[in-house]
């Protein structure tokens, strides 16, 4: 048996969200707010990289328009944009068909299985997006996830000197203030980062585990081969291959009825990028709900094999009487 903190029971699934989990993108309910044309934002942020670059200024394309939305506030379009307004937005979300019943049926599928229950097999759901985590602490979709990992602004920001007078949490603005810098900004790549935070457990715990930790991989709290990401489309390899090179499962998702977008997911299928794919419909009986519970089954009875031989392994033979 392993000497590992961790038992490697648990199960991971973890998502994408726009147009993973909903049908459009999550900054919709922020340009309704403040009746700006989201077509228009989003021609700006698309130009920011060959605008800046003429400076010669590298701009990153993928989190260029967090931004472009403090430039909006400042500007005095988004104005009094804060988090507490952020997080309602979640409100608004309107999740794919199926969603989010889904995630507390699949893991009563694991967890309620007298089979999986004997080794305490447990299924954990994360969403990892390159959006606000914000808007998605507010949604329907929150209390049924075990972590939100997005991209996230300060308003109470820390001056020259708060070293020397330190103050106290209840003394924040944050219901009035607006927000002024990013303080954490995911893009396609930097998601990986929390894939292996999810893996060696430095999630659960920040102050004892760091992710660039070294962690022998008989020791991480969740193995690579225990996931299965899910995402919609090519902005989402880095993470599909990361699962794919390590053992884990991986599932791409379309909307129902869009010829454009399952040739995408099936073009991504061909090359080896995603394992299966299907619709955006997590109802019982669609071909995500039964390709998605049949992982976490398939993941679980590996589990319940490898405890099984590991108990096995560690029983000596009985005494036998001499012939």
């Amino acid at each position: 048996m392993t000497n590992s903190a961790f038992e490697q029971n648990v199960i991971a699934m973890v998502w994408d969200c726009d147009k993973t989990l909903i049908s459009s993108y999550m900054q919709e309910p922020l340009f309704r707010r403040f009746n700006v044309d989201g077509g228009k934002f989003w021609a700006e942020v698309n130009a920011l990289k060959t605008r800046y670059g003429a400076q010669g200024i590298s701009v990153n394309s993928d989190t260029s328009y967090l931004n472009h939305i403090l430039t909006y506030v400042k500007a005095g379009i988004f104005k009094g944009l804060n988090n507490k307004m952020l997080r309602e937005f979640g409100r608004e979300l309107k999740f794919y068909p199926g969603l989010p019943h889904f995630f507390g049926e699949v893991k009563k599928l694991i967890e309620d299985d007298p089979k999986y229950k004997a080794f305490d097999i447990r299924l954990e759901h994360y969403v990892v997006s390159t959006g606000f985590a914000e808007t998605i602490r507010g949604s329907a979709i929150a209390d049924f996830v075990d972590g939100i990992f997005g991209c996230e602004f300060i308003e109470d920001v820390l001056q020259p000197g708060f070293l020397d007078s330190p103050r106290h949490p209840e003394e924040r603005s944050d219901e009035s203030g607006e927000i002024s810098q990013i303080a954490c900004a995911l893009d396609n790549t930097s998601k990986t980062r929390y894939l292996f935070e999810i893996n060696k457990g430095s999630n659960k715990y920040p102050e004892t585990i760091d992710v660039n930790s070294s962690i022998a991989r008989a020791s991480r709290r969740v193995p690579f081969e225990n996931m299965v990401y899910v995402a919609d489309g090519p902005s989402d390899v880095p993470a599909f291959s990361i699962l794919n090179y390590n053992g884990g499962s991986t599932f791409a998702v379309y909307p129902k009825g869009d010829v454009n977008g399952m040739r995408q997911v099936e073009s991504l299928r061909r090359d080896g990028r995603v394992q299966m794919y299907g619709e955006a419909d997590y109802c019982e009986a669609t071909t995500s709900w039964l390709w998605l519970t049949e992982r976490a089954r398939a993941i679980a009875d590996k589990i319940v094999a490898t405890k099984q031989a590991a108990i096995k392994n560690s029983a000596g033979a009985p005494p036998t009487h001499l012939q």
